[in-house]
C-alpha cells in the first residue's frame, strides 16, 4: 500500500488519509469513503479527491484495485482466535512487514553512519515514544562517546537541541509514535532549521513527521488494544543500534571494557 503513494505529491490532508490507510490496511479494501473518511477525520470529497490525485477514477475504483492486490485472509483462520491473540498475530504482522522492508538494507545502514558522525547525539522521543528513544539511548551510549536523550517536553528542548549543535552535533535520531504530539513536529522542525539531520523511526511513511524528516524508517505500530502495541519500532531500534555499531570502530573495545567492568562491580547477578 505504501508503494501506492509513494512517487505522487500528496497534500497534508492527502497524505493523512494515507497514513490512516497503512494503519488499518486489513480493513481499508472494505470501507466506504464516508468510513474512510470518518477514519481519517477529513471529509467525504477529499477521499475521492485523494483516490483521483493516485490516478483512480474515484475512490470506487481504489477500492477495487486494493481488493484485487491485498490478498484476504481466510475467514476462519481469524475468527479462532480471541481478542488478545489477533492482537499478537497482527504485531507478528508488522513484523513480518519489516523483515521485508529490511530486505534492502541500505537505509538502515545510511541512518546508522549518518549517527554515528553525529557527536553528540540527541535522541528525541515524547509521550508514547519516550520509552523507545530511552531503550535507544541507553544501549547506545554503551557504543557511542556522546548520547543525549531527549525524552521531556517543555520550553527546555531547543535549549538543548542548541547545546548539542554548539557541542558538534550534527544529526538528530527520532522516535515518533501515535499519536503524533504537536511537540515533536515543532521539535524537529526546529532541529532541521539548525543544520541537524533528523533520521526518524515512525509508525508510516505518511506520519506528520515525514515532512520534517532527511530520511523516514517506518515500522507499523499494533492498533487492536485500547493503548497501541510497538513491537516493530522498538526492534527497528535495535537493527539500528547494530547498524550504529558497524560504524563505529571503537564500539566492540567498548562493549568489552564495558563487560570487564560490570563484572570487577559485580553488577549482573550470574
Amino acid at each position: 500500500m505504501q508503494a501506492l503513494f509513494e512517487g505522487h505529491r500528496l497534500t497534508p490532508t492527502q497524505r493523512r488519509i494515507a497514513h490512516s490507510m497503512v494503519r488499518r490496511a486489513a480493513d481499508v479494501p472494505f470501507l466506504s469513503s464516508v468510513e474512510l473518511a470518518e477514519l481519517a477525520g477529513v471529509s467525504q470529497p477529499s477521499v475521492t479527491r485523494f483516490a483521483v490525485a493516485l490516478g483512480f477514477d474515484g475512490y470506487p475504483a481504489l477500492r477495487k484495485h486494493l481488493r484485487e492486490v491485498v490478498p484476504a485472509e481466510p475467514a476462519a483462520e481469524g475468527g479462532a482466535f480471541n481478542e488478545y491473540q489477533q492482537a499478537v498475530e497482527a504485531e507478528i504482522e508488522n513484523l513480518r512487514h519489516l523483515a521485508e522492508l529490511l530486505a534492502d538494507p541500505r537505509p538502515v545502514q545510511r541512518a546508522g553512519r549518518i549517527l554515528a558522525a553525529s557527536r553528540p547525539l540527541p535522541v528525541l522521543g515524547l509521550r508514547a515514544a519516550a520509552s523507545q528513544a530511552y531503550g535507544f539511548a541507553y544501549f547506545a551510549a554503551k557504543v557511542h562517546p556522546d548520547v543525549r536523550l531527549l525524552n521531556e517536553g517543555g520550553t527546555m528542548i531547543q535549549d538543548r537541541i542548541d547545546a548539542a549543535v554548539r557541542a558538534g552535533a550534527s544529526a538528530l535520531l527520532c522516535f515518533a509514535l501515535p499519536r503524533h504530539p504537536r511537540e515533536v513536529v515543532d521539535t524537529l522542525a526546529y532541529a532541521k532549521d539548525v543544520g541537524l539531520t533528523t533520521v526518524t523511526v515512525a509508525d508510516s511513511a505518511f506520519a506528520p513527521v515525514a515532512k520534517y524528516s532527511d530520511l523516514l524508517l517506518p515500522a507499523a505500530v499494533g492498533t487492536g488494544l485500547a493503548f497501541d502495541t510497538a513491537c516493530a519500532p522498538m526492534l527497528l531500534g535495535r537493527v539500528l543500534l547494530e547498524a550504529l555499531c558497524d560504524d563505529l570502530p571503537e564500539a566492540q573495545a567498548r562493549l568489552e571494557e564495558f563487560d570487564a567492568q560490570a563484572a570487577a562491580r559485580g553488577l549482573f547477578v550470574e
